[in-house]
C-alpha cells in the first residue's frame, strides 16, 4: 500500500518546524515507518542547492528553477521510493512554498510556477498539507529570538512576509481538501490536539 505524503508550510517564524518531531512520533506510534525531510534539500544535491537558494541573491525565476531542480531530485531519490514502500513522508516545505515565496513574495507569475509543477510532479500531490499560520508580529519575534545567522529570506521585511502569508492563505482557499490551516499562535496543547485529529483522519483514509 502506498504511503502518505504530508507537507508542512508557513512563513518563517510560524513555528511549523517545532511540530515536525511530534507529527513523526504520532505516526511512528501507529507502527508506520516515517521519513522526515525538507525543501530545498533532502538529498546531497538538494542540500547543495539549498545553500545557494537561501543565501545567494538571484532573479526570482532563477530561484524558482533551482527550487524545482532540487524538488525533482528529492522526489526521485527520497519521496517517491519511500511512498512506494509504504512509508509516510513528512516534508518541511514543498511546492506550496514556491507559490508563497517566489510567486507571492517575489512576484513570479503563478502560471510559470504551475508549468514547473506540472512538469516535475503532475502525478503526485501531498495527501495532507498543514499550514501553520501566525500573525506577522509573532513570527518576526520568533525569528529575531531564535535565528543567530538568518538566511536571505529570514532577513526580509514584514511587507514581504505579508505577501507570502496572503499567498499561502489563497492556496488554502483554493485547495481546502488538502490544505488545513492551524493557528500556530495558539497553545501547544490546542495545536497538538488538532494535529492528532488530522493524522488520525488521514490514517483512516478520510479527508481530514
Amino acid at each position: 500500500m502506498r504511503g502518505k505524503f504530508i507537507t508542512l508550510e508557513g512563513i518563517d517564524g510560524a513555528g511549523k518546524s517545532s511540530h515536525l518531531a511530534f507529527i513523526a512520533d504520532q505516526i511512528s506510534a501507529r507502527k508506520i515507518e516515517v521519513i522526515r525531510t525538507r525543501e530545498p534539500g533532502g538529498t546531497p544535491l538538494g542540500e547543495a542547492l539549498r545553500g545557494i537558494v537561501l543565501n545567494e541573491p538571484m532573479h526570482a525565476e532563477t530561484e524558482a528553477l533551482l527550487v524545482f531542480a532540487s524538488r525533482r531530485e528529492h522526489l526521485a531519490k527520497v519521496i517517491e521510493p519511500a511512498l512506494a514502500q509504504g512509508a509516510w513522508v513528512i516534508s518541511d516545505r514543498f511546492t506550496d512554498s514556491t507559490y508563497a515565496y517566489q510567486c507571492g513574495g517575489r512576484g513570479l507569475p503563478e502560471s510559470r510556477a504551475a508549468i514547473l509543477e506540472d512538469w516535475v510532479h503532475r502525478h503526485l500531490q501531498p495527501d495532507l498539507t498543514i499550514l501553520f499560520d501566525a500573525p506577522l508580529a509573532i513570527a518576526r519575534e520568533r525569528l529575531d529570538r531564535g535565528t543567530s545567522e538568518p538566511d536571505k529570506f529570514e532577513r526580509e521585511q514584514n511587507e514581504f512576509f505579508g505577501r507570502v502569508k496572503a499567498a499561502y492563505l489563497k492556496r488554502a482557499a483554493e485547495f481546502p481538501g488538502r490544505i488545513k490551516v492551524i493557528d500556530s499562535a495558539g497553545s501547544m496543547d490546542d495545536i497538538r490536539s488538532t494535529l492528532t485529529i488530522l493524522l488520525a483522519a488521514l490514517d483512516r483514509d478520510e479527508r481530514p
